[in-house]
């Protein structure tokens, strides 16, 4: 006979339908499966068998049935697979942005607020005099008729240059942002998984921007052996590979990205857990994976210093605190006069806020 069955008390869990609660548990799995849903279910399965998810009115079939008619996953006709749709993907970056950056509140639309006034979107609610260099459109014509009537009387209406009022707007940054990803076979090697906790954050970073920076731009490029670009609706299935680690591909093609940008400001994110050991010279992989390689090394130092000159600064996020590794991160770091941050798994999203965020509040001149 079952007693009374105790668990522990979650707040955010309080009147949630039995679905959604399952369905978070889900989006979770997702992440770590790399979008598999026949994986995930069986990870479902054996939760709700060790800790009882569902009871007698609702089980795994159920939620099965709910997540297609509520179009969270879809049946290939053909060969029976199934997949998550555009609407899971979406949901797992809201997910993952709730859970890195939780406290985060909601402004209006492109916000990156910088303290210079002038011309901008934003409209400023205090006005100014007149001063010559002011232009037209900044002049607030009901406050300067207000002016005009008060200094000259309504009889002999005239408006002189001192009764005019200029209303100010406030200058707002737009950023292209390029986030490296490595995705070498160090990223899951020695028990620790450390490209989910990379793909979390790319997918709160890339909802973060289309919802609140519209007007930024967010690039994700992923390197190995060779980098290449992934669409924000691929994150999810991200994958390490049997891959060394070519920094130098990387960082030339998040160059390349961002001279295509129009944005005058830009920089670069990048995550990863070891040395660059790995160029292409012409057709072949030159690779070294013991210690550090100085002619991979000295590529990255020019590759840092380009972007220095091109006022492209590089954030290095590095999750691994290997001595000799934090000395090659220190001194790329200074030749690009960017950012180094050594950040734990669990640490590594409220390390990437912070930066991004700090990011917008610079004043831009």
């Amino acid at each position: 006979m079952l007693g009374h069955r105790f668990t522990g008390f979650d707040p955010d869990q309080q009147g949630k339908p039995r679905f959604e609660q399952l369905l978070d548990l889900f989006m979770q799995l997702l992440t770590y499966t790399n979008g598999d849903v026949s994986e995930a279910m069986s990870w479902m399965n054996e939760l709700d068998k060790k800790y009882q998810l569902t009871d007698g009115d609702y089980g795994m079939g159920d939620f099965i049935d709910d997540l297609r008619s509520k179009g969270y996953i879809s049946e290939d006709q053909q060969n029976g697979e199934i997949k998550i749709t555009p609407k899971t993907e979406q949901g797992i970056r809201k997910r993952s942005l709730e859970e890195i950056f939780g406290k985060l509140r909601k402004t209006k639309s492109g916000n990156h607020q910088t303290f210079k006034p002038g011309v901008g979107d934003e409209i400023n609610p205090e006005t100014k005099p007149f001063q010559f260099g002011d232009t037209l459109e900044q002049i607030d014509f009901t406050e300067s008729i207000r002016n005009a009537q008060i200094n000259h009387g309504i009889d002999s209406f005239r408006m002189h240059e001192d009764d005019l009022q200029i209303r100010e707007t406030d200058f707002k940054t737009q950023t292209s942002t390029v986030l490296m990803i490595d995705i070498s076979h160090s990223m899951i090697l020695y028990g620790e998984d450390r490209i989910t906790p990379a793909k979390k954050v790319a997918m709160a970073l890339s909802e973060l921007i289309t919802t609140r920076y519209p007007k930024d731009t967010l690039d994700i490029v992923v390197f190995g052996n060779d980098a290449w670009t992934v669409e924000i609706k691929d994150l999810p299935y991200l994958q390490v590979g049997p891959y060394h680690t070519n920094t130098v591909a990387g960082l030339e093609l998040a160059m390349e990205i961002l001279r295509k940008r129009k944005n005058p400001n830009k920089q670069i994110f990048m995550i990863t857990d070891g040395k660059p050991t790995c160029l292409k010279v012409g057709k072949r992989y030159y690779k070294n994976s013991f210690g550090i390689d100085r002619k991979i090394f000295t590529r990255c130092l020019n590759l840092a210093a380009q972007c220095k000159k091109l006022k492209i600064p590089i954030t290095t996020f590095m999750i691994a605190t290997d001595p000799y590794l934090q000395r090659f991160v220190t001194e790329f770091t200074e030749t690009n006069n960017g950012k180094a941050f050594f950040a734990s798994l669990d640490k590594l999203g409220a390390f990437i806020f912070r930066d991004f965020e700090s990011g917008k509040r610079k004043t831009v001149y």
